[in-house]
């Protein structure tokens, strides 16, 4: 049986920015996913000692399921003992070392068949950043780092000024475009903005009254971050042309953080969709959907084109709010 294909996240920025804050808040909150994480230094990582199942060598296993390992010196060999884990993991994440380009490992997410990249997160430290821009030795690495990015996490917002972070945020803008940017303190970033595989499955049961390929928005709660955001789904029913899906994720619309589905198309037959923040893919299902077709998408409140996303996918509309559990 042909598996599927395994998610990859990517979590760059620079030294101090935060990444191994982030990690261990998405250690500590992965909700049942097992995530195989590879970082370069475990130890930094200061895994919660309730969490920590058990030590081996370079692995520290967790309660949860998650496992942290030490990338060491072949970040290649790490990932194919991964995807070769039985029982197999539900996504991989790989922190970035601090001056390094998190988009050449994202590659390896778009080239190895048993992964499917998932997004790139970047983390900007709020308090430093503007310092460090002006700083021709690090310049380079901060704006290679950002131009990667599927989703700029501005961390540290408490150390930092109103007035310092509308510059930061315009600072991220002239060289990242219109690339996603989320406000925090302590790395602390829903789950659903990381990682595709924490947005809300599409609807299993639809009212008898609405369209087939009906379609629901939802606005949510994160509980441990008290930000708000919505999601839209839909299941629909007919074959999509490959032109027209890429297409859509040449230009995807405006308030999209994130979409996923899987669809039939007229190239290949089942087709996985997968957009991110900037960037996308369509590729041939490895394993038909055993509940048919579906399409996911998340972006911050009040900015997801709910309407749009229903006339692109052609579904009709219908709201209503759920507060995330």
């Amino acid at each position: 049986m042909t598996k599927k294909r395994l998610p990859l996240t990517v979590i760059g920025g620079f030294l101090g920015s935060g990444k191994t804050t982030l990690l261990n808040y998405w250690l500590s909150n992965a909700r049942g996913v097992r995530m195989a994480v590879l970082v370069n230094d475990f130890g930094a990582i200061n895994i919660d000692a309730d969490l920590i199942a058990s030590t081996s060598g370079d692995t520290v296993a967790l309660t949860n399921g998650c496992v942290c390992c030490q990338i060491g010196d072949d970040l290649t060999r790490a990932l194919i003992r991964v995807l070769e884990a039985t029982p197999p993991f539900d996504a991989v994440v790989v922190e970035a070392s601090g001056v390094s380009d998190p988009w050449r490992i994202a590659q390896m997410g778009r080239a190895d068949p048993g992964l499917s990249l998932d997004g790139v997160v970047v983390l900007v430290d709020a308090s430093v950043a503007l310092a460090q821009s002006r700083d021709p030795l690090l310049s380079d690495t901060l704006e290679r780092q950002l131009k990667a990015a599927d989703l700029i996490v501005v961390n540290q917002c408490d150390r930092a000024a109103d007035d310092e972070r509308a510059r930061v945020r315009d600072w991220i803008a002239s060289i990242a475009g219109a690339t996603p940017q989320f406000e925090t303190t302590q790395a602390r970033v829903p789950l659903p903005m990381l990682s595709g595989l924490a947005l809300p499955d599409a609807p299993a049961h639809r009212d008898p009254h609405e369209h087939a390929e009906g379609s629901h928005a939802h606005e949510h709660d994160d509980p441990a971050h008290g930000t708000q955001f919505d999601t839209w789904s839909c299941r629909p029913t007919r074959v999509f042309p490959a032109a027209d899906l890429r297409a859509l994720l040449r230009d995807m619309p405006a308030g999209v953080l994130r979409l996923k589905g899987i669809l039939r198309s007229d190239e290949h037959d089942w087709a996985e969709l997968q957009f991110a923040g900037r960037h996308g893919s369509l590729r041939k299902a490895n394993v038909a959907p055993t509940g048919g077709a579906a399409v996911v998408a998340i972006g911050l409140r009040q900015s997801l084109p709910a309407q749009l996303l229903g006339s692109i996918f052609g579904a009709n509309s219908s709201e209503g709010r759920q507060e995330a559990a």
